[in-house]
């Protein structure tokens, strides 16, 4: 019989406060300047922070389903943060992170395992799946803050160029998880106010949707057209184009040095 979970298992896993450390240390890094190579860290830094919102992401699906219904969230260890207790762990971490690598697009996969039979009602259903993106979009919140609230004066560039690409990938997250495609948590929040016939019908292709997305996004007219908007938000928020590329470019450390970026901190 599953019971409800216990202190040990809301503990915060050594695994995800490793995770928090690393991107704690390589931010302050990349703030003053203290690596041999800043694009390493600034590598180490956007990346730790990503995969810190991923884990955060999960949880707040499995807080969310404990909440509502779903006790056995806990003994699977869903909640003490740990990436590697989520059931796929190339799904949840890895692909996200070769994702950012290949195109800087942030798309969280999916990951815990919700015994949806123990929730009761569809809302319910709806706000399990929604709580994920919104975690992301409450990251995008506080990685953009410091720009449109003007805070950012005297704060060192490179910080800054890592912190609108960490915002770009966290907005890009929010927008495409709210997607409503099969595998998404967008297709998830209006699942179950769908005909049982409907969900039958789109089930099949749900391992697809994540892939295809991906895939779509790779069209050239696609890209230009989904980047363009992101550039418009993220403008409307404080954070120039020039910003969140200058961002990337000190990211992909295993590129050429972009001479222009590296003119603004050298």
């Amino acid at each position: 019989m599953t019971t409800a979970p216990s202190r040990r298992d809301r503990r915060i896993s050594p695994v995800f406060l490793g995770i928090a450390a690393v991107m704690a240390v390589t931010g302050w890094a990349v703030w003053t300047d203290f690596a041999s190579d800043a694009r390493i860290a600034v590598f180490l830094f956007v990346t730790s922070a990503w995969v810190v919102s991923l884990c955060l992401h999960e949880y707040a699906h499995a807080r969310t389903a404990l909440h509502s219904g779903d006790i056995s969230i806990g003994a699977k260890g869903y909640l003490t943060l740990n990436p590697l207790k989520y059931t796929h762990a190339l799904l949840s971490i890895v692909l996200p992170v070769v994702f950012v690598i290949m195109g800087g697009i942030g798309l969280p996969g999916g990951a815990v395992f919700i015994e949806r039979s123990r929730i009761r009602g569809r809302w319910r259903h709806s706000l399990i799946s929604a709580a994920g993106p919104l975690t992301n979009l409450l990251f995008a919140v506080v990685c953009t803050a410091p720009f449109w609230l003007g805070l950012l004066d005297g704060v060192p560039l490179l910080f800054r160029f890592a912190l609108a690409f960490l915002a770009l990938l966290q907005v890009t997250a929010a927008i495409l998880n709210f997607l409503p495609v099969p595998g998404l948590d967008g297709y998830g929040v209006i699942e179950p106010w769908l005909s049982r016939k409907v969900r039958a019908q789109v089930e099949p292709f749900a391992p697809f949707g994540l892939i295809a997305v991906f895939g779509i996004l790779f069209i050239p007219e696609v890209n230009v057209a989904f980047f363009d908007g992101i550039d418009a938000i993220l403008s409307g928020l404080g954070i120039s184009d020039l910003e969140t590329y200058c961002g990337q470019s000190f990211y992909r450390f295993w590129t050429t040095r972009d001479e222009l970026c590296q003119s603004f901190v050298s």
